[in-house]
């Protein structure tokens, strides 16, 4: 029997990346990309490589080319950190494992470090695999953070929880990542939201301008705890921002979040020093009349768009710098147990 684990990029909408200094984000899971793991038992435990973990190549521009869309690793040390993270807290909390061995492969198609999460997507498909494999239920809210320890603890990868939660959850998901209430709790709050409240939305994004989190976001976390009052009211700035847009679309005003998706990328380009090639890719789609942010740590946006006839202009002004632009399949909610 082969057990089918699978998890899909996010975008997110509002907020990020206050995500990670406590306040409040409003993101997206989408299925117009995947990231697939496959586990099957055998008699030893193997993790297969994909195309990603190769190391041999034709020539010297083709190996710089891979760097340059893969990073210097694949998939495999994401699997392998997931499962020894899965085992640690089975063991932990006195889950008994049968000791059956299995072969993980993984496969993904969602773009590389272009801020749509790709990464923590193997990672939730490899988590999902495990606990479909040993019949073990995890909580969404402690997955999400299961999730995330495998990068930032196994890992020393920086990263937040915002990615995590999306997609556990799936769907379109609001997060408060009150410091009181993760310090009493562990987690946010997560509320699900139906997509049926938002606007129409796209996603661009382009390979070349990819920059890894742990690149772009260079020296905020340290400016912010030393409470620099610059980066402090900038993370306010978002989380009310995120609030703002709950608001109208709780009220059925989606279609007035554009200005305040424009706010949230205006004040990241004061704290953050952004490349000529993002702003590129903002200011293009913006040119259209359409809104625009970054969906993650740069290299993809997402924004809102009127009718057909401006996202067929954001389709033809993207493409000219190298863009591809979709329309966002937001994913139905996962239906885990909750935490109690």
């Amino acid at each position: 029997m082969i057990i089918h684990g699978k998890a899909y990029p996010r975008a997110g909408l509002v907020g990020n990346p206050s995500d990670g200094y406590f306040g409040k984000t409003i993101s997206f899971a989408f299925g117009n990309f995947a990231a697939q793991v496959l586990l099957y038992e055998t008699p030893e435990l193997e993790i297969l490589p994909n195309e990603r973990d190769h190391s041999r190549f034709k020539s010297l521009p083709e190996l710089a080319r891979d760097v340059r869309l893969h990073g210097y690793y694949g998939g495999i040390r994401l699997l392998k950190a997931a499962v020894k993270r899965f085992h640690d807290y089975c063991h932990e909390n006195g889950i008994p494992l049968d000791e059956r061995n299995f072969t993980l492969r993984y496969e993904s198609n969602v773009p590389t470090q272009v801020g749509l999460a790709g990464s923590s997507a193997i990672i939730a498909a490899c988590f999902r695999a495990l606990m479909a494999f040993y019949g073990v239920d995890i909580p969404r809210p402690v997955l999400a953070n299961l999730i995330l320890s495998v990068e930032n603890v196994e890992l020393s990868i920086p990263a937040g929880l915002q990615d995590r939660v999306a997609q556990v959850y799936q769907g379109l998901v609001y997060m408060d990542f009150d410091r009181d209430l993760m310090n009493r709790q562990g987690y946010g709050r997560y509320e699900e939201l139906d997509p049926a409240v938002l606007p129409p939305l796209y996603v661009a994004y382009r390979a070349e301008l990819s920059e890894g989190t742990e690149v772009f976001h260079n020296n905020i976390r340290a400016r912010w705890e030393r409470g620099e009052p610059e980066v402090v009211e900038a993370m306010r700035f978002w989380a009310n921002l995120t609030d703002q847009v709950y608001e109208r679309l709780k009220s059925g005003r989606g279609r007035e979040i554009a200005p305040l998706l424009n706010a949230n990328f205006d004040r990241r380009c004061k704290i953050y020093k952004i490349s000529e090639g993002n702003l590129r890719m903002v200011n293009e789609a913006r040119a259209t009349g359409a809104s625009a942010k970054f969906s993650g740590s740069g290299g993809a946006i997402v924004g809102t768009y009127e009718d057909e006839a401006m996202f067929q202009r954001l389709g033809e002004r993207l493409s000219r710098i190298g863009c591809r632009v979709l329309k966002p399949e937001i994913m139905k909610s996962t239906a885990h147990q909750e935490a109690p």
